[in-house]
């Protein structure tokens, strides 16, 4: 698409006064690139999980993004679940996966959830208009002492392949998983990989890696650690309450196709983000919308404070954002 650096320059003055930049190395000089991210669709869960991806393909190819991906928590390899991804497929550009720990649920092996999403490899990166992009998997097996419940870590031999890849681009550089690099709730060892990242903007010499980026906690939030940005991408569909908090809001045949969505709190209208980078800066557009009947709140699920899942980040949103990302580290 033809979407220049003045056009970067004034749609983002207009959204936030005061530009935020990159400040990269004046050897690196990457093209404006506009993309669309969504997260944690759970078309296994939701009834109209088609209309909802409908609606960020549509904008995608309206708005004629260089490419999509997903962030995980997608469809499982159902037979039922063709007609959801070929919803995805009419986007005619590239379409990046990434694995999400509910994606293999029902019995089914990683393999045959890659086969049915036509996705190559587990773990893998990508170069687009001099900007670089890694795609992680977090659903590894810790080899001892692993944390109850899904599989979360990242072993040594894709860490090895990451500090390779790393070391191989030159090009400023954003980092997408399922689980969150930051959260304790998040990869197990996600200490370890911060470290392995800001080691690699070390040995460049400039902030190489600029952010990482996350589904899986359905939240809105974002924090600056080590001089890397760790933005958590909200769930397109709803907040995850469970069984102590049951309420049924699309009518009884709904609830019956699709049992688990009465443990949710829904979101009216699907959440995406577009992305926007430029030399100048990186811009992130998010989409607003409000829970469809009543909020957690009102269900009495608890609004504890200082939490990942406290009140001020479980919200029917994904926030507008601008992150500045320095050139050197420190």
């Amino acid at each position: 698409m033809n979407w220049s650096r003045r056009d970067f320059l004034k749609t983002t003055a207009a959204a936030v006064p005061g530009l935020l930049a990159w400040n990269l190395p004046a050897s690196v000089s990457p093209r404006p690139l506009k993309f669309g991210v969504c997260a944690d669709v759970h078309q296994d869960i939701m009834h109209d999980g088609e209309a909802r991806l409908r609606r960020f393909i549509d904008m995608a190819k309206q708005d004629q993004l260089e490419f999509i991906l997903q962030l995980g928590d997608f469809c499982r390899p159902y037979e039922r679940n063709r007609p959801f991804l070929a919803i995805w497929e009419e986007f005619a550009r590239p379409r990046y996966h990434t694995l999400g720990n509910h994606d293999n649920d029902g019995g089914f092996k990683w393999p045959q959830v890659m086969e049915f999403w036509k996705m190559p490899q587990r773990y893998y990166s990508f170069d687009q208009d001099g900007w670089h992009f890694v795609v992680l998997d977090g659903n590894e097996i810790k080899p001892a002492k692993r944390a109850a419940g899904y599989p979360r870590y990242i072993g040594a031999e894709q860490q090895a392949w990451l500090r390779a890849d790393l070391q191989k681009s030159g090009a400023p550089t954003l980092i997408f998983s399922h689980q969150s690099l930051e959260d304790p709730e998040g990869v197990e060892n996600g200490a370890e990989i911060r470290s392995l990242l800001e080691q690699a903007n070390q040995t460049a010499g400039w902030r190489k890696v600029g952010a990482c980026f996350s589904g899986h906690h359905h939240i809105d939030y974002a924090v600056q650690l080590g001089g890397i940005h760790y933005v958590q991408v909200n769930s397109m569909s709803y907040q995850w309450l469970g069984e102590k908090f049951p309420h049924v809001r699309y009518g009884a045949e709904a609830d019956k196709s699709h049992p688990s969505m009465k443990y949710t709190a829904p979101y009216k209208e699907a959440l995406f983000a577009t992305f926007a980078l430029a030399a100048e800066g990186i811009r992130i557009t998010g989409r607003r919308s409000e829970y469809e009947g009543p909020s957690p709140w009102e269900l009495g699920y608890p609004e504890v404070k200082g939490t990942a899942r406290d009140k001020a980040r479980m919200v029917p949103w994904i926030s507008d954002r601008q992150l500045k990302c320095q050139t050197r580290p420190g």
